[in-house]
């Protein structure tokens, strides 16, 4: 099932009331108060934003939120009483979208919500046009090359399906090597993460988390940094580009 919003805190009762608030608007919302409800959450259904607190009773709102970041891709508000510099650091270096104190007003939560929605699905849009653009002019693609270049240092070998880093081979798997060559034969485009499954994996009912595990793997046999990648950047709800 699809949901807009995943409302995560352990206070049941504004999680409860900001659910409610929202569906009111037609901004369809579940809520769940511990780290184990929502994780389970996001295994059994499709969500396009969450708003996370970081006390969630014995755990961490920080810890969930880097898992996350591991299998899906999605905005991430963090939202919570807690309002020290650091915590707001951490929150937007691991990966959070947006710090909101509490205690908040629904209807500017709201609109914060919507406006991150609406970006999503304009984003979204645009790759999806630049996919069907691809598609029609696919016949005058160039011939294809033997090695392809993600920087001046690193290439990826379609002879013996390895990365080479400076004078170094990388083992890649071979769903790995299928996926990093899909995003270098389409360059300086987003790849949408539905074209990715459907054309690597030939299999559209994969998951998204799936997707976003492998894209992790990648990143970290290439990335200097994987947590903040440079080469395989994220467009956040729409898919991957490799830049260059």
């Amino acid at each position: 099932m699809e949901y807009k919003v995943l409302m995560i805190d352990d206070d049941e009762v504004i999680a409860q009331s900001t659910a409610e608030y929202f569906n009111m608007f037609g901004y369809k919302t579940a809520y769940v108060t511990n780290y184990e409800a929502a994780v389970d959450f996001l295994d059994n259904n499709r969500v396009l934003l969450l708003l996370l607190d970081i006390n969630l009773g014995d755990k961490s709102g920080f810890d969930l939120c880097k898992q996350v970041r591991e299998n899906y891709d999605m905005p991430i508000l963090f939202i919570s009483a807690r309002t020290s510099d650091d915590d707001v650091l951490i929150a937007l270096n691991i990966g959070g979208d947006d710090y909101i104190k509490k205690p908040y007003t629904l209807s500017i939560l709201l609109a914060k919500v919507k406006t991150i929605l609406a970006r999503y699905e304009k984003a979204k849009e645009i790759a999806d046009n630049l996919a069907k653009e691809n598609d029609v002019g696919s016949d005058q693609k160039a011939l294809p090359t033997d090695n392809y270049s993600l920087t001046d240092t690193i290439r990826l070998d379609t002879n013996i399906h390895k990365l080479k880093k400076g004078d170094e081979f990388v083992g890649l798997k071979a769903m790995e090597y299928k996926m990093l060559l899909y995003l270098l034969e389409n360059k300086n485009r987003v790849v949408t993460k539905d074209e990715l499954l459907k054309n690597v994996w030939d299999d559209e009912f994969i998951g998204e988390g799936t997707l976003a595990v492998h894209i992790r793997h990648l990143r970290e046999k290439i990335e200097s940094d994987p947590q903040n990648p440079e080469l395989i950047k994220t467009v956040w709800g729409v898919g991957y580009m490799i830049e260059g």
